[in-house]
């Protein structure tokens, strides 16, 4: 057994605490035998890591990573990270198969300290446990255990030793010695501690050990202050929002609203965009209202509106696209009044495009457009090439969305294929093409784009599922299989995959496994309506009405106008000899879905049961002159009704 022990105590280097020791360890091998492996997996291992770049070379870059933080206008969320943290195990899965395969011990990873590990890594040890195969790779999770031994050292000793274990400690001696001691004290003993770790400290320390010891030393709004910022922005930047919103909190309790406006602003917006990636949206809101309570300044009210803004428009249930446009115009007009022509310009143009964001949710695609274009326009006449790249990007990047939502496939494409050369590691342009080339019916090209997408980029479990509905398209039964076992792998409870995987088994004529899927979907999201309706359908496929009619019953109870379970429901009865309970079921969904030849085929048929052959033959007639009509059935049915 090749046992490696990580300690996660988040005060030692925040985010991915412990993993980084894993990585440490298996990477040099890794690198040595199975180079391949580690460069398929490389923009996760480093993307949170960056110092593992002395062990495997440095990531590529990208236009996010290569511009100042100062023109940051992209940034990343929860969802990355934990999109990354899947990427990660599965390079460890992978990692310890092979050793296995080559006849070596099975891998123990023992994660210690959990009980004070930072989200990101209670998230990933979650991911890894869940995933990972015992046979092959073994995961063991553990605790500090309080150590009440009688202890001989002295007062300070004891005070030493808590400071020097970078507040990790669990020896209550020391716990209760540091606690007792007089603040000056530990004061000097933070400031040496902080003045051993900082020289050269990686990201990951001055995110852990150096933020707490400075926030404790001799100049916490000074010193403390500068390195709580310096660690914030690097957090900001990969998207780590669970130490976004824990330093920012602690970076606004050092800083002076009054004399360090900026940098209270700083902690403050970048925390609430990040409470808004881990769904805890009214705290975020009462972070942009603290603000609009402390400041009167123009910049700061500007940056509020835009952020209550995006949560009306974008994440609160129910949206208020009404209430969003105010708040918009109201961040648009304060860009307008500010006095630095460089920066006025810059904010326009940046206000612009969330109002063209809200006027594209509230259906104003033009509108949306015209704000686009005005902005690349003006930035066009009035920077230079190199200035302000990423976030020109940015709207050339809802320009394309823009025209492929206005059925300009033409255009879009061509864009997405500029923004594709200008910034090739950003999968999104590349999955976003894709979708047009699969509306033009060219798959051969959506596929060559998602496998480009899944080669350079971590596995986004939406990328997977698009490759695999691309596959089944082409008859690649083998590869839609592989991409929706592994989207399940990484999230089971993905309910779209869970579906389109049941479904395609049951085309299949495997309808045990089908049965078996859906069922395992309903154990993570019990009153899932298509779940639900999915179960009714197998049994239906099984000659089981009976059975299948409670399932439909609870589906259309959760989602009374589902079409799917309507007409599936509706056939049920029809097979138990309810006809005109059928004809409702048809009625209801043929008023949801519009006209369909299938289900107007079904309703005429439900209507000949009933002897109702005139309004049969009207349902037949209709469906007839609908494209993709069972012609040949229809007119059978006609015969009948004469």
């Amino acid at each position: 057994m090749h046992v490696i022990t990580a300690v996660c105590h988040h005060r030692l280097r925040g985010p991915y605490t412990g993993v980084d020791t894993i990585l440490r360890a298996l990477l040099p091998d890794a690198q040595k035998r199975w180079p391949e492996l580690v460069e398929q997996h490389k923009v996760e291992l480093l993307y949170g890591i960056p110092e593992l770049a002395e062990l495997i070379g440095p990531a590529p870059s990208t236009l996010a990573s290569a511009g100042p933080f100062s023109q940051r206008t992209r940034f990343y969320g929860a969802q990355m990270i934990r999109c990354m943290s899947q990427g990660i195990v599965t390079f460890l899965i992978d990692l310890a198969r092979r050793r296995a395969d080559a006849g070596e011990q099975p891998l123990r990873l023992v994660f210690e300290a959990m009980h004070a590990a930072e989200p990101t890594t209670s998230e990933f040890v979650e991911l890894l446990t869940r995933r990972c195969d015992p046979a092959t790779l073994q995961v063991v999770v553990s605790t500090v255990e309080e150590v009440t031994e009688d202890d001989d050292r002295s007062e300070q000793q004891l005070v030493a030793a808590y400071v020097q274990s970078d507040g990790t400690s669990a020896n209550q001696a020391e716990i209760d010695a540091y606690n007792n001691a007089d603040p000056a004290v530990l004061q000097r003993l933070h400031d040496e501690r902080a003045d051993e770790l900082e020289p050269g400290a990686d990201w990951g320390t001055l995110i852990g050990a150096v933020t707490y010891h400075r926030e404790r030393g001799t100049d916490p709004h000074g010193r403390g202050q500068e390195v709580l910022d310096r660690a914030f922005q690097f957090c900001v930047e990969t998207g780590f929002s669970a130490a976004v919103v824990d330093l920012g909190i602690r970076g606004r309790a050092v800083t002076d609203p009054a004399t360090q406006p900026k940098q209270y602003l700083r902690f403050t917006q970048h925390a609430a965009s990040a409470l808004v990636a881990l769904d805890r949206l009214t705290e975020s809101l009462d972070l942009y209202m603290d603000l609009r309570a402390k400041f009167t300044d123009a910049k700061v009210h500007m940056t509020v509106s835009y952020g209550i803004a995006m949560l009306h428009t974008r994440f609160f249930v129910p949206r208020d696209h009404e209430a969003a446009i105010g708040w918009q115009n109201n961040a648009y007009t304060l860009a307008s009044l500010l006095p630095d022509p460089a920066e006025r310009r810059t904010y326009e143009v940046f206000q612009a495009n969330g109002l063209a964001l809200v006027e594209m949710h509230r259906g104003n695609l033009g509108r949306a457009l015209e704000l686009v274009d005005g902005g690349i326009a003006r930035l066009n006449d009035e920077l230079d090439e190199q200035e302000w790249v990423l976030h020109r990007s940015q709207l050339f990047y809802n320009r394309a969305r823009l025209h492929a939502a206005l059925g300009r496939a033409d255009e879009a494409y061509a864009e997405f294929t500029e923004l594709i050369e200008l910034d090739p590691l950003y999968t999104d342009y590349l999955s976003e093409r894709a979708k047009i080339s699969r509306k033009r019916g060219d798959l051969d090209a959506a596929l060559a784009d998602y496998d480009r997408a899944v080669q350079i980029g971590p596995p986004f479990p939406e990328l997977y599922y698009n490759r695999g509905t691309a596959r089944l398209a082409v008859e690649d039964v083998d590869g839609a299989f592989a991409d929706f076992d592994y989207v399940l792998e990484m999230e089971p409870g993905d309910v779209d995959t869970r579906l389109t995987r049941a479904e395609l088994l049951l085309s299949t004529g495997d309808a045990q496994a089908a049965h078996a899927d859906v069922v395992a979907g309903l154990q993570l999201s019990p009153d899932e309506p298509r779940l639900l309706a999915m179960l009714g359908t197998i049994e239906l496929e099984q000659d089981q009405p009976e059975q299948a009619l409670p399932h439909l019953d609870a589906a259309l109870a959760g989602d009374p106008r589902y079409p799917a379970a309507l007409v599936n429901r509706a056939v049920a009865h029809f097979r138990l000899g309810h006809a005109a309970t059928a004809v409702d079921d048809l009625t209801l969904a043929l008023d949801v879905v519009g006209a369909d030849p299938d289900v107007l085929l079904n309703r005429g048929m439900a209507y000949l049961a009933c002897a109702q052959s005139e309004l049969a033959m009207q349902d037949f007639d209709a469906a007839l002159a609908l494209p993709g009509a069972d012609v040949e059935e229809l007119q059978h049915q006609l015969e009948l009704c004469r």
